[in-house]
C-alpha cells in the first residue's frame, strides 16, 4: 500500500497474497476506525481493505460535505481527492478491475459522485443508505462505459435519517435514465443490517467471479 495517500486509513491485508481491494467510505461524523468491523464480517479471506478517513474534520469525526445546502464545495472536493488517491493505488499496486469502491450515508453519496465519474471502471459500486445529489446531472455527466450490473444500492425503509422514498425516486431517475443498477430495500434504520450485510458479501464474491 502507498505510504503518501491524500487522505489517513486504515489498511487490512487479505488472509493470503491477493490484489482484490474494497476502498470504503464511512458516513458523517464517523471516520475510518467506524468500519473496523467489515474485514471480519464480510469474512472474504483474499479482499484487501482500505478504510479512508474523509477530508474535513467534524466533531471529533470527519465529512466528506458540509450539510445541506452547502454540499457541493465538499462533494467537488472530495471528488478531486478520491481522484488522486485511486489514480496512485492503480499506478502502483492495485487495478480497477479488481476493485470495490463501498460507501455509507455520506460515503454512499461519494461512491455515485465520484464513481459514475471516474474514467477507471471499477469491478463493482456499492452504495449504502445514502442519496444522490443530482440524479438527472449525473446522468448527463458519467462514464458513459460504466456497467450498471456492476452497481448495488441498498436503503432502509425505516431510515429516520435520509428518508427511503428520496432515495428510491432518485434511484428511479437513474434506472430511467439508463443507468439501470440494483435496489435493495431492507427493514433498517440509518444502519447496515446482518441479512444486508450477508447479502452484500455475496455480491461482492459474485462480482469477483464474473
Amino acid at each position: 500500500m502507498p505510504t503518501d495517500l491524500p487522505l489517513d486509513s486504515l489498511f487490512f491485508p487479505s488472509k493470503f497474497p491477493s490484489k482484490k481491494l474494497m476502498i470504503v467510505l464511512h458516513g458523517r461524523g464517523d471516520s475510518a476506525e467506524g468500519f473496523r468491523f467489515l474485514p471480519q464480517e464480510l469474512g472474504i479471506e483474499d479482499l484487501n481493505y482500505l478504510l479512508l478517513n474523509a477530508p474535513i474534520e467534524y466533531y471529533g469525526g470527519f465529512s466528506w460535505y458540509d450539510l445541506p445546502p452547502k454540499q457541493l464545495p465538499g462533494i467537488a472536493y472530495s471528488r478531486e481527492i478520491l481522484t488522486q488517491l485511486l489514480d496512485l493505488l492503480f499506478e502502483e499496486e492495485y487495478e480497477p478491475s479488481q476493485t470495490i469502491l463501498f460507501g455509507f450515508s455520506q460515503g454512499s453519496l461519494l461512491t455515485f459522485e465520484f464513481g459514475a465519474r471516474y474514467d477507471k471502471l471499477l469491478a463493482g459500486y456499492i452504495a449504502v443508505s445514502g442519496y444522490i445529489y443530482d440524479a438527472q446531472k449525473l446522468l448527463s455527466e458519467m462514464n458513459p462505459k460504466l456497467d450498471p450490473k456492476r452497481w448495488l444500492c441498498t436503503h432502509g425503509y425505516e431510515d429516520d435519517v435520509l428518508p427511503f422514498e428520496t432515495s428510491r425516486t432518485q434511484v428511479e431517475l437513474l434506472q430511467k435514465g439508463g443507468f439501470g443498477l440494483e435496489f435493495r430495500a431492507y427493514h433498517k434504520a440509518h444502519t447496515i443490517a446482518a441479512d444486508e450485510l450477508r447479502e452484500i458479501r455475496k455480491w461482492i464474491i459474485d462480482r469477483f467471479e464474473r
